[in-house]
């Protein structure tokens, strides 16, 4: 499924009775995609034309990205490398409707990111 006003593609599906739901944001990877390709006044379009194209590679990017995601997990669980709750714990829906991550997310049980570690790895880029 696509959202068009969130810019997020929504994969769902259901392995040996437990639901799963995968998002990915479609303008996130335009963002990235017009930030290294940006729109300049030798573009041979329009900025809204431009942006248009990149929004469109975007969704087609993402769609892939998913799809081999989801087939990798899927391959390691078969095959035995992962457990399925492995594989995809932060993606199993609970009753909620929510997924494992987000209901950690909102009581607050991953750790913050360390600033520190943040902060030295880009500073290391420098």
């Amino acid at each position: 499924m696509t959202d068009v006003e969130s810019g997020e593609v929504l994969v769902q599906f259901e392995y040996r009775g437990l639901p799963v739901s995968v998002r990915a944001s479609v303008k996130g990877y335009a963002a990235a995609l017009l930030k290294r390709n940006p729109y300049t006044y030798r573009t041979r379009s329009s900025r809204v034309e431009h942006e248009r194209k990149a929004n469109e590679q975007a969704a087609i990017s993402v769609y892939s990205v998913l799809r081999d995601w989801v087939k990798g997990q899927i391959t390691a669980v078969e095959t035995g490398v992962l457990s399925f709750e492995g594989a995809f714990l932060g993606q199993i829906m609970l009753p909620s409707g929510k997924t494992v991550l987000e209901e950690a997310k909102h009581k607050h049980m991953l750790p913050e990111p360390d600033s520190k570690i943040i902060q030295f790895k880009s500073e290391q880029k420098k």
